[in-house]
């Protein structure tokens, strides 16, 4: 696994104390889960962005006539 050095603003490094104190060892995964949530997202909107430029015919698009509940956000680790 690399390290990759990042800078904070003081403000910042105060709120991330908060959400996982360093010496739990939370830091690490809590840092990594928000890049990987954050790649989700954009990805998810990269594909929203592409239908709404292109979307599908009627003849392509799937029938969504009684859709489920569907959530784009990650599931937490």
């Amino acid at each position: 696994m690399k390290s990759v050095l990042v800078q904070l603003d003081d403000e910042l490094v105060a709120e991330l104390e908060k959400a996982a104190p360093a010496s739990k060892r939370e830091r690490s995964e809590f840092i990594r889960q928000a890049i990987r949530n954050e790649l989700h997202r954009s990805e998810f909107d990269r594909m929203r962005d592409a239908y709404l430029l292109q979307p599908d015919s009627a003849e392509e698009a799937d029938d969504w006539s009684d859709p489920l509940e569907w959530n784009p956000e990650p599931a937490t680790k």
